[in-house]
């Protein structure tokens, strides 16, 4: 009896992905060259989708295929880009996949996953789907890749909700991690936003301000949105990074560009993002010096705010919250409607009380008991934090030297 059952709801579901399918055409775009004519493409799905991601336009994809692409004879990756189009042409979908696949010893493992597999760097990997598209995009990328040799299973890691409803229909998901993304909504002017504001901030604020004021310091707060700011911007940013990471005391930050493909890496999304007038570098200059910057991307409605630095020796006059509350200044003076404060949740971002808007991963193995068995061992090491559980997590991931 539950034989029966199962395989009349195995029928309906494949009757139902049928009609989702219905009507769309899917196209794999493997090559540098067939990215970048995706052009038209990307630019009407960043009008469809309302888009407000850097991780998810052509400029990162891109600019991370160019230089974090592994060609390591260990770990050898290529990408495999879904593409979807309505049958009478416009695109609903773009899905950058890369297929990864490792040797441990004798065992090769091959898995696809979302552009992102990095230091850190592609914080969401939330694809661009057009909003209605989502099961559609599932079943065909599922049936499109059903051709293609090798792969054990799909890793959609940092999905929309809407994506993930529609790989719980279509798939069967194995869920592993939730990320928090934490966004501002801006109101129209910084008075206004101020006032919402806990009062222990304000007086946060206050201090910030003051401190500098009675040591006789004055500050200027500088924008480069040019190219060629951007670029001479970019320098000062990254030494100010490292200087916040080599701190001997309070929180740990990592240096995520202190490898050569990194930085060359941001050098180039940002060469590419600034021609378009994407790029922000937030700058606090005292005196001839920078002491604080925050690199910004400016999407659709929205600034994402991405990494910081600042010179350790002006910690005391919290010259990052100064910067911080001078960019969301810039913001709304600006007209931009909200602020993503990027994701992991710390106490100076909280105090802000943005919004938490959450992305999902999962894994979904190919119908093969070696795949099966192998997505589950992953999983295991995604998940677990026993000792041979983090020896399984070092043998399966991806160990690069990023110079």
């Amino acid at each position: 009896m539950g034989g029966v059952r199962g395989a009349s709801a195995a029928g309906q579901r494949a009757a139902t992905a049928a009609a989702f399918t219905a009507g769309v055409s899917t196209e794999i775009v493997g090559d540098l060259a067939g990215i970048r004519a995706l052009t038209p493409d990307y630019q009407r799905l960043y009008q469809s989708t309302g888009n407000t991601l850097p991780f998810a336009t052509q400029e990162w994809h891109l600019s991370w295929c160019e230089h974090l692409l592994s060609c390591n004879p260990r770990v050898r990756q290529q990408p495999l880009f879904c593409v979807l189009r309505r049958l009478e042409g416009p695109c609903v979908a773009i899905v950058p996949l890369i297929l990864t696949r490792r040797r441990l010893g004798p065992v090769q493992v091959a898995v696809l996953g979302l552009v992102g597999a990095d230091p850190a760097l592609t914080e969401i990997r939330n694809p661009l789907v057009e909003p209605g598209y989502e099961r559609a995009t599932v079943r065909a990328v599922h049936e499109q890749l059903s051709g293609v040799a090798g792969w054990d299973w799909i890793q959609w890691s940092g999905v929309s909700a809407a994506l993930a409803q529609a790989l719980t229909c279509e798939a069967t998901p194995q869920w592993y991690q939730t990320v928090d993304d934490y966004v501002l909504d801006l109101p129209a002017a910084w008075p206004q936003f101020r006032a919402t504001l806990p009062r222990n901030l304000r007086e946060s604020l206050r201090h910030c301000y003051n401190s500098l004021r009675r040591d006789g310091h004055s500050f200027e707060f500088v924008v480069a949105r040019d190219p060629v700011e951007v670029r001479w911007a970019l320098y000062r940013f990254l030494q100010l990074h490292t200087l916040r990471a080599n701190m001997e005391w309070g929180p740990v930050h990592a240096d995520h560009f202190a490898a050569h493909s990194p930085r060359a890496f941001l050098y180039a999304v940002c060469d590419r993002l600034a021609a378009r007038d994407a790029v922000r570098v937030f700058q606090l200059r005292i005196g001839d010096t920078v002491v604080a910057s925050r690199l910004g991307f400016v999407i659709g409605s929205s600034l994402y705010l991405y990494y910081s630095g600042f010179d350790p020796a002006w910690a005391r006059y919290s010259v990052m919250t100064t910067t911080l509350a001078e960019a969301l200044r810039y913001a709304i003076a600006s007209g931009i409607e909200s602020i993503n404060l990027s994701i992991t949740a710390d106490r100076a971002k909280l105090r802000w009380r943005p919004q938490r808007v959450d992305f999902h991963s999962a894994l979904v193995h190919r119908d093969s008991v070696r795949s099966r068995l192998a997505c589950g061992a992953y999983r295991v090491a995604l998940t677990g934090s026993s000792a041979p559980r983090r020896l399984l997590k070092r043998l399966l991931r991806s160990r690069r030297d990023w110079n």
